[in-house]
């Protein structure tokens, strides 16, 4: 009779939960409006950030930048952390900002749960005929990146599916992926704190693999 000794499955098992461990912190730029600055009440441009992990995601530190990607040029501020599967909404600006933004989306009173931060920093405007946002941990270290073409006005960026590293081009539409009309400015559609985070793919492939890794040992010892 085969049999695994008990040390190795124990060090498999460490090996496992470590690595699954890493893809656990995600975090995704899931919607933008560029033109919020120009053309809304609001009058600042904003971004939406989700965590697709499982656990939370501390953001002290942490930094944002438009299309030049330099970290520490705009601190995020007023969330401190977002839990798993949630979203944050950052504003350039300050607590005035962020009371207009409740005041033009959910008409002051904001739904429960919902976070809202600021970030502001020179040169950080989002430009309607193109740009990128770039989000930074404490460390420096870009942890999550979208690029986008011109804005349509009143129309936010939708990354529902968090893609990250490339150009997002789809708009939002109300009814599609939780966006509304904003109550404040009916002109504005978008569908900010409402995105529904999902395990990323590569937490189903070490899942996957892990139950593939238990399988296999279990098949040895009853062999």
């Amino acid at each position: 009779m085969n049999k695994v000794r008990k040390p190795a499955l124990g060090l498999m098992a460490a090996a496992l939960f470590a690595v699954a461990g890493m893809a656990h912190a995600e975090v995704r730029i899931t919607e933008v409006a560029p033109w919020s600055s120009g053309d809304s009440p609001i009058g600042a441009d904003w971004f939406e950030l989700t965590n697709t992990g499982v656990s939370a995601v501390d953001l002290a530190g942490w930094s944002m930048d438009d299309n030049s990607a330099i970290a520490g040029v705009a601190p995020l501020s007023g969330v401190s952390s977002i839990a798993a599967g949630s979203s944050a909404i950052f504003v350039e600006g300050d607590s005035t900002t962020t009371a207009s933004f409740i005041n033009t989306w959910f008409g002051g009173n904001a739904p429960a749960g919902f976070a809202i931060g600021t970030y502001s920093g020179k040169g950080v405007g989002l430009s309607t005929s193109g740009d990128a946002v770039n989000v930074f941990d404490a460390a420096g270290v870009l942890q999550a990146s979208v690029s986008f073409g011109a804005s349509t006005s009143g129309l936010s960026f939708d990354n529902a599916e968090g893609f990250d590293g490339g150009t997002i081009s789809r708009l939002s539409a109300v009814g599609v992926n939780g966006a509304v009309a904003a109550l404040g400015d009916a002109t504005e559609i978008g569908s900010p704190g409402r995105v529904a985070a999902v395990p990323e793919p590569e937490t189903y492939a070490l899942m996957l693999a892990g139950l593939g890794l238990i399988g296999g040992i279990a098949r040895k010892r009853r062999a």
